[in-house]
């Protein structure tokens, strides 16, 4: 083949090379900002995973601190139901739950609470100016009771500090973490199940150790000691 073919090759195998390389690039770019924007969206929104139960039984233990189903509906909604919230390092807060306007959501922190299933487990989110997120027994912010269950839309909003909302991966995916709100904050209550209110204890709430797990992720959050359940 003559010299001046052989080099006019070369240069159409090097830019077709050059072109792939470049497709190769941009493919990655387009990944890793998706991921970059999925890792945020996790990080501003209180989120949580769980595995999600596929027949509505009666709850049953599948391991420690897991359960198979929803629990079965225990609560009377005329009742009134208060949780008092207390701290490992001390301090206690009061939640009085909305069983009126919340009562699938209420009836399972009522049932978690009494199975013990709160006690030890961290606030392993807490950003300031915003919330405090806990019910994850893995302090991961992945962690559940191995079910999942249906939001609630109900008439209440983030408009005050001390509101109580259930923590979610999207609609329906409600397991056990919850959030308290320290301000109000333009969250919509469509998204996320408003089930209480701190009614006593804020300065507790608002005491609770900051703790961002993306940016110190091996930093132990403040654990709750017990949580008891009282009804009138």
């Amino acid at each position: 083949m003559p010299n001046n073919l052989k080099a006019k090759q070369r240069k159409l195998e090097a830019r077709a090379k050059a072109a792939r390389q470049e497709k190769v690039i941009r493919i990655v770019s387009v990944v890793f900002v998706a991921l970059v924007i999925v890792g945020v969206a996790w990080a501003v929104i209180p989120s949580l995973k769980s595995d999600k139960g596929t027949e509505e039984t009666p709850a049953s233990a599948s391991g420690p601190g897991q359960y198979d189903a929803p629990p079965p509906m225990t609560i009377d909604v005329n009742k009134q139901y208060f949780a008092a919230v207390k701290m490992e390092k001390g301090g206690e807060f009061i939640i009085q739950l909305f069983a009126d306007k919340a009562p699938i959501t209420v009836n399972n922190f009522v049932f978690l609470a009494r199975e013990g299933f709160y006690n030890g487990v961290t606030f392993h989110r807490v950003l300031d100016g915003f919330m405090a997120q806990g019910g994850d027994p893995t302090g991961t912010g992945m962690g559940g009771p191995g079910y999942e269950f249906q939001n609630e839309l109900n008439d209440l909003a983030f408009d005050k500090p001390g509101v109580v909302a259930m923590a979610n991966a999207g609609p329906d995916t409600n397991g056990s973490q919850f959030f308290i709100m320290f301000d109000a904050y333009p969250l919509s209550g469509s998204d996320y199940t408003i089930f209480g209110q701190v009614v006593q204890g804020m300065d507790v709430v608002n005491g609770i150790t900051r703790r961002d797990p993306d940016t110190n992720p091996n930093f132990e959050g403040d654990r709750i000691e017990s949580v008891v359940i009282t009804e009138q």
